[in-house]
This record gives C-alpha cells, structure tokens and sequence, in this order.
C-alpha cells in the first residue's frame, strides 16, 4: 500500500470519527429537558408585537424602546444562574406581594419592581437601601417603617411591600402613568419632575433620563416576560424545583425578649430558623421601652424541625 492510500485512509478514519462524535452529541442534546437549542446557541430573542405594563400600553413601535428593551431581555435571559434562581423564589413570595398589591389597588405588574430591586432577597446596597423594596432610611420613616438598632421593618417583606404601595400610589397621584410611576421609584418624584419641566415632556418613554434610570423601566418589563413565558427562554424549571411557601402562625411580643435564642427555643425553632422568618429583628435581645406590639412569625410543621432533631428522628429517637 503506498503513502498516499495510507494518508487518504488515515484522513477518511478521522472525518468518520469526527461525525460519530458529532451525531452521538447530537443524540445526547435530545434527552436533555426543554428546548435544546436553548443550551447550545446564543440566539437574538423575539420582542413581541403587543406590551404592557400595568395596563398601559408599551409603544415598542418607537425603535429605541424597542431596542431597550431588547437589550435588557438578552441580559436577564443569558445571565442564567441570577434568573433561575429568582424564578424559583417567587414562588414563595409573589403570593405575599400579589395579595398586598392587591389590597391597595397596584398593578401586579409592579412585583417585577421588587425582582430587578433586589432578586426578591433582603439585601444592601452600596448607598445602604435595604430589603425587598430597598428603602433608604429616611423614605422608609417617611411610609410608617421602623428603623432602629433594635428593629428595621425593611427587613420585613408584608410592611416593607406595604411601605412601597404607599409610595407608588403617592407618586400616581401625582403624574397619573404607572411608567412614570416606574421610573419615579428609581429617580425620585421630584427629581423625575424636574426633567419633564425642562424637556417640557408628559411621558416617560420621551424623556431622555440618566442611564440607570433609562434602563429601568425596561428592566421591570423584560422580567415580566421572562417570569410570565419562561420556557420561551429557556428556562425549564419542574414544579417541585421551585421554592414553596412556607406556612406559619405568628406569636404577639408586647414586653421585652432577654434573649432571641432562648425564645426560638421555646417554640420548638433554631435561632437561625426564628431569623429566617423575622429579619427584621436586628439584635439578640428586644428591650422595647415603650412596650410596643410585634408579631413573630414561627414555620408550622415540618418547616419547624432542626439539624439535631433531625437526627434524632433519623435514629428513632424524636417522636415528631
């Protein structure tokens, strides 16, 4: 056999083995979940022709509304982990919020505020807004929220939501537009004022706005799309993957608590599990001089059981 039979052999043996690889890939794509195509191409995302946001009409015919949202659509959908796991956590918590939303007549378009505030986590910014709703001091003082050593409210998801409705409705009393509304919570009532008497403009989407607050709006809308068509964007979460609800009954404090650790104790939780759901308290201990009354939520079974008792009834020796 001469070289050039050899060496023509030798290049057909490895384009045939190239293509077995290829095609048994191709054939591991199909067991994986969703659409395949999702894992494997970055592809340009579909605006759709018709949008709203809390009832109002997005003009996606203008081309930079288009194109911003566009851009914040490719961010939210691409940056996988971040979205996944906030998909999962609002299972839990956006019927907390839907129902205060409700209760004060907001759009529960605005939910999609709190996801792009703070990935739906009790969180601090670098400028030291805290919580769901990332409240500054001051404008939480301002909506009935307690900030002090001993307590800060904004740590609590059912009054910092109530806080925010009392914001957006105050701001819609003032400008009439849910996206002005919007974009108000990021720039301020007045500092959203400010530019549309100088561009003498009456609607968000004419404004020219400082890129943060730009890019808000459209933030908000992309996340609306994700979470309410999530297999259009690949993602594809089972039901039991999702975080669900954690039902529990609250305890009335109207004196001092010594000692949160001994008082977690007392009703069957870990100090841990007691933080978890009351983030809101700030310290180990509540002096509440002035004999204030506080609410603490405690999980019901079988959210309740800890490390140890676990163990316990691993081995047979908890009867819970």
């Amino acid at each position: 056999m001469n070289k050039a039979l050899t060496y023509f052999l030798l290049i057909v043996l490895i384009i045939l083995l190239i293509v077995g690889i290829d095609n048994r890939w191709r054939k591991d794509q199909v067991n994986l979940p969703g659409n395949n195509e999702q894992y494997y191409k970055i592809v340009s995302l579909q605006i759709p022709d018709h949008l709203t946001f809390a009832g109002e009409q997005v003009p996606l015919d203008i081309f930079y509304v288009n194109e911003s949202l566009d851009r914040e659509l490719s961010v939210n959908t691409y940056w996988h982990s971040s979205t996944l796991q906030i998909i999962k956590r609002s299972h839990r918590w956006f019927p907390v919020i839907d129902s205060i939303l409700e209760a004060y007549d907001v759009p529960s378009d605005f939910k999609y505020l709190a996801v792009i505030e703070s990935g739906l986590a009790n969180v601090v910014s670098p400028s030291d807004a805290v919580g769901f709703w990332q409240f500054l001091e001051g404008t939480a003082k301002d909506f009935d929220l307690e900030v002090n050593r001993e307590v800060d409210e904004r740590y609590h998801v059912e009054k910092s939501t109530e806080a925010a409705c009392k914001y957006l409705l105050k701001s819609y009393e003032k400008y009439g537009n849910w996206a002005l509304v919007a974009a108000s919570y990021n720039a301020g009532t007045n500092g959203i004022q400010r530019l549309m008497d100088k561009q003498k403009a009456r609607s968000f989407y004419d404004m020219l706005v400082a890129e943060e607050t730009g890019r808000y709006l459209y933030r908000i809308l992309a996340m609306k799309l994700i979470f309410e068509n999530p297999e259009n964007y690949g993602f594809y979460i089972e039901p039991g993957q999702c975080y669900p609800p954690i039902p529990y009954y609250s305890v009335e404090v109207s004196g001092k608590v010594d000692d949160w650790a001994d008082f977690a104790k007392e009703h069957g939780i870990s100090y841990k599990i007691l933080k978890y759901f009351n983030p809101w308290l700030r310290q180990t201990n509540l002096k509440n001089r002035r004999n204030k009354t506080y609410f603490i939520n405690i999980p019901k079974p079988p959210y309740d059981i800890t490390h140890e008792e676990l163990i316990l009834k691993q081995n047979g020796l908890s009867d819970r």
